[in-house]
């Protein structure tokens, strides 16, 4: 195999002599520093060994790294299951072998690489070098990359694969999470992320092959390669070429007086934003310096997730006041979500949620379809989709404007599977979502993506200035005409997986051995469909129609009263998460009673279900 095995690359006397009395642990010792030539790395494993901190250097070398709902993704750092240049090293040979077995024509096509701008100098781990390191396994093999010469929004890289004709592609991004971590997305030669059972033949690819092969290290191959080409200038041409094809006031976007906000948290948006805006004929929205260029240690937000609301966006709306602009768009540090705010009468910001967002997504692009859709064109061809965590309002605008609404499980991987399949079939799909502000206008890129829906929401702003309307305002009118939509969603930290565990396994088990709640607190249970599991009480064949989905823990209760909630567990990060919607029908019109029946219905679910005190559960808030 590769040529940086042999017991003589390390001191062998040393290792003898540090011996930890496990020989497992010994061996992943050893083969730890036998193959990481990161000196940073390398170091830190040599100093548990020294220091005896055996139990940390189990946990950091006796498990791998696995894919969840956005690919690999974990903290920086020395160990099997962190991101840093061996571990993507090792997944990059894993992918390479299982492509070659499934594309004959792989070495022609070629493979995409793209980054975002983290890095950890203790470490001496960034996205870039990540990037070079996938690019030179795969050179190394005489395998065309398409590599980009700079940082790019994670769109960009399925939008690429589709474009080039590549068999996948890789985004090295950790997108809105913490700035210890980084992470390794993978995208199919349909331009979607990688669903089962690609992730599960991969990860068998990768431990056939963890020793680094010949030329794996050599980073330098994206400079000498004649097989590496930089797709930058090329994919972000056609791409704005692209967006204008969902730009449909063109001219109201050149006369506007109306001013924006644009953050890009630190992250890599600020000129792809830009660039988006003068597509659409607007004048560039105003930046925010101090979070304009890039910097890995989000140095002005205690968190680069602009899902957060009000509190990370401090500096956006203090602009915004200054420079009279009535709307803020966020894009997260990968430019692939999108947060809005809006400036309202009584001098107070309005920080929309995902799910409210979606709303004016979702009757945007139909409206827009429908004005200006050719004679023919069959409305039952139309479709919408969500994540079945998100609101049910495109349902209900569905129900009403007969075009047809699909759900499937949490992440974008299994939208953009399903949306490919559906465009495969002659449909026409106009917009989807998930409730953690990702949104898909159009179907140029088959995943979230940050930067067209922040010039879409600027263009649905300004059309709706023209007709004397903000965005609040019409929010209203799409929930009197189609019902309140009323959800809230939020998470608890639990640093202890075999608690996560605990807590479902009671909701599995309430009154008595494979038995779900018949109630909560006060509120009945209605249906129950669990996920992980497969069951689903609103069945005939109690079968759940969506996937079942074995590595994460998902239940959703359906309530007589209307409400429908769901606990799940994060892909990506150490949390619990809540979804609660009250989906009312357009007569029930009183919004501050569904609100308090929702709240009402969180408190018995948080206290019934979750038991906080007793799990030792951290509040979002705290």
């Amino acid at each position: 195999m590769g040529d940086c095995g042999a017991p003589g690359d390390v001191n062998s006397n040393v290792l003898v002599a540090r011996s930890t009395g496990d020989a497992q642990l010994d061996k992943a010792v050893w083969q730890w520093l036998s193959w990481d030539k990161n000196q940073k790395t390398k170091e830190q494993i040599e100093s548990l060994l020294q220091d005896g901190k055996h139990k940390e250097l189990r946990d950091r070398l006796c498990c791998r790294l696995s894919f969840g709902t956005a690919g690999l993704r974990s903290a920086m750092g020395a160990g099997f299951c962190y991101i840093n240049d061996l571990t993507v090293i090792q997944s990059t040979q894993g992918i390479y072998k299982y492509l070659e077995r499934n594309f004959s024509d792989f070495k022609q096509r070629g493979f995409v690489v793209g980054y975002d701008t983290r890095g950890q100098v203790t470490s001496n781990c960034s996205s870039k070098k990540l990037a070079k390191l996938t690019a030179a396994v795969l050179l190394a093999k005489d395998v065309p990359v398409y590599f980009f010469s700079t940082y790019v929004p994670t769109p960009f890289v399925p939008y690429a694969v589709q474009q080039l004709g590549a068999v996948a592609g890789v985004m090295i991004t950790a997108s809105h999470n913490r700035k210890e971590d980084n992470g390794y997305k993978v995208y199919w030669e349909n331009g979607a992320q990688i669903t089962a059972p690609h992730d599960k033949e991969i990860i068998k690819c990768i431990e056939e092959c963890v020793e680094p092969w010949n030329g794996s290290w050599n980073e330098n191959l994206v400079d000498t390669s004649p097989l590496r080409q930089d797709p930058l200038k090329k994919i972000c041409d056609c791409y704005m070429e692209d967006l204008k094809k969902i730009c449909y006031h063109r001219e109201l976007n050149v006369q506007t007086s109306l001013k924006f906000v644009h953050t890009s948290f630190h992250g890599v948006g600020h000129d792809y934003v830009q660039l988006a805006f003068k597509a659409f004929g607007f004048q560039p929205p105003i930046p925010v310096p101090e979070q304009k260029d890039p910097d890995p240690d989000f140095s002005t937000v205690k968190c680069p997730n602009p899902e957060e609301g009000e509190s990370v966006l401090e500096l956006s709306l203090r602009l915004a006041e200054k420079e009279n602009a009535k709307v803020v768009v966020a894009t997260d540090p990968d430019a692939d979500r999108l947060a809005v705010a809006e400036h309202q009468e009584n001098g107070c910001w309005k920080v929309f949620t995902g799910n409210e967002l979606a709303a004016l997504f979702g009757w945007w692009m139909f409206s827009r379809w429908k004005e200006n859709s050719s004679q023919g064109a069959d409305v039952r061809d139309v479709y919408m989709l969500a994540t079945t965590v998100s609101s049910k309002i495109l349902r209900a605008i569905a129900q009403k404007e007969g075009f047809h609404f699909e759900e499937t499980l949490p992440g974008f991987k299994w939208i953009g599977s399903r949306v490919k399949n559906l465009l495969d079939n002659g449909k026409e799909v106009l917009f989807a979502f998930e409730e953690s502000i990702g949104f898909m206008c159009g179907t140029s890129v088959l995943d979230k993506d940050g930067v067209s829906a922040a010039v879409v929401i600027a263009e649905m702003a300004t059309y709706l200035e023209s007709q004397n309307l903000t965005l609040a305002q019409k929010l209203v009118e799409i929930y009197e005409m189609y019902g309140y939509h009323i959800s809230k969603t939020s998470y608890f930290l639990c640093y202890d997986p075999p608690t996560i565990k605990r807590i479902f396994e009671r909701l599995r088990n309430f009154d008595g051995p494979q038995s779900y709640p018949k109630c909560c607190g006060v509120y009945n249970v209605l249906h129950v469909r669990d996920v992980t599991t497969g069951y689903d009480s609103s069945q005939l064949n109690k079968k759940s129609v969506l996937p079942v989905s074995k590595s994460s823990q998902m239940i959703t209760f359906t309530f007589q009263n209307g409400c429908v909630a769901t606990l799940r567990t994060s892909g990506t990060e150490p949390k619990i998460k809540y979804y609660a919607e009250m989906c009312a029908l357009p007569e029930q019109s009183d919004r501050s009673v569904l609100e308090e029946e929702l709240q009402k219905l969180i408190g018995a679910l948080i206290d019934n279900f979750l038991e906080p005190d007793k799990n030792g559960l951290t509040w979002r808030s705290a």
